[in-house]
C-alpha cells in the first residue's frame, strides 16, 4: 500500500506523544528525531525533510493548544497540516480551453507508464462529461502506436494514428483537425520518451508543444522510481515548462518518498495518481487526503466517492428496500462483492478507512481476505438463480453438488452460508428509517 512504511513510522511517534500531558522541549526533539529519520527512509528529498522538520519543530514549541486538543495532539494536527502544504495544498484541476477544445500533451521518460496512462486520462474524462481522443505521437518506441490503439479499443475511445508520417506536429495537427470535425472537446496526445533525460527528445517536444500549443503539459513519473522521478520532474520542467504531475504505480511504492517532494522541488502539483493497473484506475491528487492517509486516518471522502460511483442511487434503494424486508439474498452478496472488487479490492478499501491503515491489517491476512473472496465467488457462481435467491433450500445434497462445481470443499459452502447469515443480521441491524444506504460493501472476517 501507498506509503506504508512511513504510515507505520509516524504512527509510532505520535502514539508515544499521545500519552503525555506536557510535551517538553526535549520530548518535541525526539519525535522530530524520528520523524526525519522517517522521511528519509521513504526516500524523501533530504532539503525538502530538513525544512519540513524545522517548521514543524517552531510550530510545535510556538503553538497555543487549541481547548479541544492535548500538547500531543497538536502537534500531530501541525504535521498534517504541514504534510498537506508539502503535497501542494489543495487538488489541483486541469485547465480546459473556454473555446471548448482542450489538448493536452503527455510526456515523460520511457517505462513510467505514459502510454497507459494516457489512455486511463481518457477513463477520467469521460467519466467527467468530456468526449476525448487520443493521438499517437510517439513514432521511434517499436509497438507504441499499437499499443495506444489496443488501449483506445479497451476503453471504446477513438485513437488518431498515422504510420504514413515521421513528423509527431504533423501528426498532432491532422488528430487536430479530426477531433474538431468529429466532435471531441479533448485531444491527448502520447508522446516519444527516452530512457533518459536528452536535448534531442526535448527539442522534439518544444518542436511540438510551438506546433499544438497544449493547455497543459502533464509529465508521468514512476512514483516507485523514488528520487529519480523527482529529478526526471526537474529536467523536464527546465527543459520544457510542465503544469502538472501524473504521478503513476503510487500503489505499489510504499516509500511515497516521490509524492512528497516532487511539488516542493518543482514547484509544480501533482494532479493525478495511478492507484492501479485498471484503466480506470486513476484518481485526482488530494493532498489533505493523502495526509491523512499517512497518518492513518483514512481518506472517508475518496471512499464515499468510490461508493457513490459504483453504486447508483436506484440499486441502493432497492437494496435498502430488501434489508427492511429482510429479502437480502446471496445474488445481492454477491453483487456486494463485485462492488469491492470495482472500488479496487480490499486492500484499496482498508488504506481509506479510519484507523486501518498501515500496520493495522497484515499483508498475509488481506492476502487470506482476498483468498476467501475469489472462494465465496466461485461458490455462489456455481449455485443455480433459485438456490442464491432462496438459501434456504441448500441441503446437504445441494451443497455437496456445490462444492464439487466449484472445487472447493463443503466446509467452504457452509462457511459461505455461515458469513451470509452473519452479515444479513449485521446489515438489518445497522437499518435504520430514513438513513440511505450508498453500497457500502460486506468486507469478510479478516
Amino acid at each position: 500500500m501507498a506509503f506504508e512504511g512511513l504510515s507505520e513510522k509516524l504512527q509510532n511517534v505520535f502514539k508515544k506523544l499521545k500519552g503525555k500531558g506536557v510535551l517538553t522541549e526535549s520530548d518535541i526533539d525526539e519525535a522530530m528525531r524520528e520523524v526525519r529519520l522517517a522521511l528519509l527512509e521513504a526516500d524523501v528529498n533530504f532539503k525538502v525533510v530538513k525544512e519540513f522538520v524545522k517548521t514543524v519543530k517552531e510550530k510545535s514549541l510556538g503553538a497555543q493548544v487549541h481547548a479541544s486538543l492535548n500538547p500531543g495532539q497538536q502537534v500531530i494536527k501541525i504535521v498534517q497540516d504541514e504534510l498537506v502544504g508539502l503535497m501542494g495544498g489543495t487538488n489541483s484541476k486541469l485547465t480546459f480551453s473556454p473555446s471548448g477544445f482542450t489538448v493536452l500533451m503527455l510526456v515523460g521518460l520511457q517505462g513510467t507508464g505514459k502510454t497507459t496512462t494516457c489512455g486511463k486520462l481518457a477513463v477520467y474524462l469521460r467519466k467527467n462529461g468530456k468526449n476525448p481522443m487520443l493521438v499517437a505521437c510517439d513514432v521511434y518506441r517499436p509497438a507504441a502506436i499499437d499499443q495506444l490503439e489496443v488501449v483506445g479499443r479497451q476503453i471504446s475511445i477513438p485513437v488518431f494514428a498515422d504510420r504514413g508520417t515521421q513528423d509527431p506536429a504533423e501528426i498532432a495537427e491532422s488528430a487536430s483537425k479530426l477531433a474538431h470535425k468529429n466532435g471531441n472537446d479533448v485531444l491527448i496526445v502520447d508522446t516519444a520518451g527516452r530512457l533518459q533525460i536528452d536535448e534531442e527528445l526535448m527539442d522534439e517536444l518544444r518542436v511540438l508543444k510551438k506546433s499544438i500549443r497544449p493547455h497543459e503539459i502533464l509529465l508521468v513519473v514512476d512514483a516507485m522510481t523514488g528520487q529519480d522521478a523527482v529529478n526526471a520532474a526537474v529536467g523536464f520542467n527546465d527543459a520544457l515548462g510542465v503544469d502538472g504531475i501524473i504521478m503513476t504505480k503510487l500503489d505499489g511504492d510504499s516509500r511515497g518518498g516521490a509524492a512528497l517532494s516532487t511539488k516542493s522541488v518543482t514547484g509544480k502539483p501533482i494532479k493525478f495518481i495511478g492507484v492501479g493497473e485498471k484503466l480506470d484506475a486513476l484518481e485526482a491528487f488530494h493532498p489533505d487526503r493523502m495526509a491523512s492517509r499517512i497518518l492513518g486516518m483514512g481518506d472517508v471522502m475518496t471512499l464515499i466517492e468510490k461508493a457513490q460511483e459504483e453504486y447508483d442511487d436506484a440499486k441502493a434503494e432497492e437494496l435498502e428496500r430488501k434489508m427492511r424486508k429482510n429479502e437480502f439474498t446471496l445474488e445481492d452478496f454477491l453483487e456486494q462483492m463485485g462492488q469491492i472488487k470495482k472500488m479496487g479490492g480490499l486492500a484499496r478499501l482498508i488504506d481509506m478507512m479510519p484507523g486501518m491503515g498501515a500496520g493495522k491489517v497484515k499483508d498475509a491476512d488481506l492476502e487470506q481476505g482476498e483468498k476467501d473472496f475469489v472462494r465465496m465467488e466461485a461458490v455462489m457462481q456455481s449455485m443455480t438463480m433459485d438456490e442464491r435467491r432462496d438459501p434456504s433450500i441448500l441441503n446437504a445434497s445441494r451443497r455437496k453438488r456445490i462444492a464439487a462445481g466449484s472445487g472447493q470443499p463443503v466446509s467452504a459452502v457452509n462457511n459461505l452460508i455461515k458469513r451470509y447469515d452473519e452479515t444479513r443480521k449485521l446489515m438489518k441491524r445497522f437499518m435504520k428509517p430514513g438513513k440511505k444506504m450508498r453500497g457500502f460493501p460486506n468486507l469478510p472476517d479478516m
